[in-house]
């Protein structure tokens, strides 16, 4: 792994910036081994010492070229949303616990401060999808943290198909909001994403199921800066790959595809 110095003083055209380790394996698969520079936002998950230790162990063997590991640490935030009620906010989406909520809003700034410095130059920036596919608040967080740049520095935006049952009420809702202006099927690069579980599960920082399979193609979404005059079309009607489905065993009670309501 390049050290902050040599990944500062580089001129990346293309980046990927995802939450957590091993996110990159599981929604940017088809991406990570193309991009020029790869940026994991958080390190030590919240009050979890064993867990923080072997995530460590794990990012200090990845085979990536480009790695910046911004290690901000988490806020703990995850899960406290109220999905049948979403609220996006500024900072990512409404947390529902206080304390939780205080650390959520504090790492956003961090996060904005330390992609400046870290995306400037680039073109274009893969990201998470403005609900954090299955619903994890950093996820919409570091999505949110991306968007916020992209005025100032001047990349595209690409971002995921990927949703689950907790995300979808969020999910419909952004669906009804002009967002994107092209779309790219794409294929997951299975001997890239199953080399870096490898590494995760070898060092005990896989945090996925272990049934767990990629699908044959998934789809990215471009969403261009202000200065772009296409018009942006909203995502009603577009299928979303439902990471429920995408699990070996027991089989999903329902198919890996949800389609988002026509408007």
């Amino acid at each position: 792994m390049q050290n902050s110095d040599d990944i500062a003083s580089a001129s990346p055209r293309t980046a990927l910036v995802v939450a957590h380790p091993d996110d990159e394996s599981l929604w940017f698969s088809s991406v990570v081994a193309s991009s020029d520079r790869i940026v994991f936002c958080f390190g030590d998950p919240f009050g979890k010492s064993k867990k923080a230790a072997a995530r460590r162990r794990a990012v200090a063997a990845l085979p990536l070229r480009g790695l910046l590991n911004l290690a901000l640490p988490e806020s703990g935030a995850r899960f406290l949303v109220d999905w049948a009620r979403p609220q996006p906010t500024p900072f990512g989406i409404a947390i529902t616990d206080p304390a939780a909520c205080a650390r959520y809003e504090d790492n956003y700034r961090s996060l904005v401060e330390a992609l400046r410095t870290a995306l400037t130059g680039c073109d274009v920036v893969y990201t998470h999808n403005p609900w954090g596919e299955y619903g994890h608040a950093d996820h919409i967080q570091v999505y949110r943290a991306v968007a916020a740049l992209q005025a100032e520095i001047g990349y595209t935006v690409w971002f995921t198909n990927y949703v689950g049952a907790a995300s979808w009420p969020l999910a419909q809702l952004t669906a009804s909001q002009p967002s994107w202006t092209q779309r790219r099927a794409v294929q997951p690069d299975l001997v890239t994403a199953r080399a870096l579980m490898r590494v995760y599960r070898r060092n005990g920082a896989w945090t996925w199921t272990r049934v767990h399979r990629w699908p044959a193609e998934e789809t990215l979404y471009a969403q261009p800066s202000g200065a772009d005059l296409q018009p942006r079309l909203p995502l009603s009607g577009e299928w979303l790959l439902d990471v429920a489905g995408l699990r070996w065993w027991p089989p999903s009670w329902r198919g890996a595809r949800r389609r988002l309501p026509v408007l």
